[in-house]
């Protein structure tokens, strides 16, 4: 039996998979919301194709919208080139609907196929097309199934490619998720198909995040791991923000753990942007959100009096990786960020 582990989001990638956004409140009401999702998703896509191949999963019906909007790198202007997929989508999170990729202990590519159910099956939400991007971007990377009878998307957790992941109370033991399924049913199935030895269990995510379009707690704008082990903690230094309490809750937790190997965590401070409040209320922006890349890192900006304080502390994690930013505010208004709509693909 082959035993999977899930390389560390900086280990090098074979490519990076996106999917293009195409209908719904993704899309938005108007044809300049529209708009400005399709120029965010395609900066991302062009971002990132700077570092490493792209591969964009996009509806048949919006592949002549999408080849417009993406034309520098299917027309070889990036460093890497950009190409399409076909096949049918709900929605653009790629990180949620595809699959996590894994690498074998004989070298062989996995792809783990969550159950997909709309983040737990939220009301707004479609995902009969969505729950089959998996198998369709595994057969594309021609990857093996690792199937999973767990609900689960990619943005609920981090590891550090050494057996550690971390995740949220509020995501794996969702009762909209997995309400048959208790801690150590978490922690057996994510050893047996991405190689955790040890989870770090945070007790929630933002605010914002468990409001109407929210996940009810992904921790990839909460926290994750860096090639030194330190671990990056959103910090919301307003104390009339509700995650100004968040954030302290879930640094003590991190205190008082170690990872797969017994080594406390050094945790720095990535700090939340300066804004706090959108006409929605609270924000939850977060530079937390970011894909490393092959010597590369895209990180979210907010437009921010912050920006640049965070991308510096970006920097320093990942010395060896130029840093790029693009405007998120148009993804997180939707319900995500940079790393949401991004998987990538370890090379083998």
């Amino acid at each position: 039996m082959t035993t999977w582990r899930m390389p560390a989001e900086w280990d090098r990638h074979e490519r990076t998979w996106l999917a293009w956004p195409s209908a719904g409140y993704t899309l938005g009401d108007t044809e300049n919301e529209a708009d400005e999702a399709r120029r965010t998703w395609s900066q991302v896509a062009l971002a990132v194709a700077r570092f490493e191949p792209v591969t964009v999963v996009v509806d048949p019906g919006a592949t002549d919208v999408a080849r417009t909007w993406l034309a520098d790198g299917l027309d070889g202007a990036t460093a890497h080139p950009v190409s399409l997929l076909e096949a049918p989508l709900d929605d653009a999170w790629m990180r949620d609907i595809g699959p996590s990729f894994v690498v074998g202990d004989d070298g062989s590519l996995g792809a783990v196929d969550w159950v997909f159910n709309g983040w737990g099956a939220q009301s707004w939400a479609t995902w009969a097309k969505d729950a089959a991007i998996a198998e369709t971007v595994a057969a594309a990377a021609a990857a093996r199934i690792v199937g999973s009878p767990m609900v689960n998307e990619g943005g609920g957790f981090h590891v550090d490619g050494r057996g550690t992941a971390l995740v949220t109370r509020t995501v794996q033991l969702d009762p909209g998720r997995n309400p048959q399924m208790d801690e150590a049913g978490v922690e057996e199935e994510l050893a047996r198909t991405i190689g955790v030895r040890t989870c770090v269990w945070l007790p929630r995510g933002l605010t914002r995040d468990y409001g109407e379009l929210g996940t009810r707690g992904h921790v990839d704008i909460v926290a994750c791991f860096t090639p030194t082990g330190r671990v990056l903690l959103h910090w919301q230094e307003d104390e009339s923000h509700p995650d100004h309490a968040v954030c302290r809750e879930i640094e003590a937790v991190l205190t008082d753990a170690a990872d797969a190997d017994g080594n406390p965590f050094e945790i720095v401070r990535l700090p939340a942007p300066h804004a706090t409040h959108d006409d929605e209320g609270p924000v939850d922006w977060s530079y937390v959100n970011h894909l490393v890349c092959n010597g590369g890192v895209v990180a979210c900006t907010f437009d921010d009096p912050n920006d640049e304080r965070a991308l510096a502390v970006l920097r320093e994690a990942y010395p060896d990786r130029e840093v790029v930013g693009v405007d998120a505010r148009p993804l997180y208004a939707r319900g995500g960020g940079i790393h949401c709509i991004t998987q990538q693909q370890p090379a083998t």
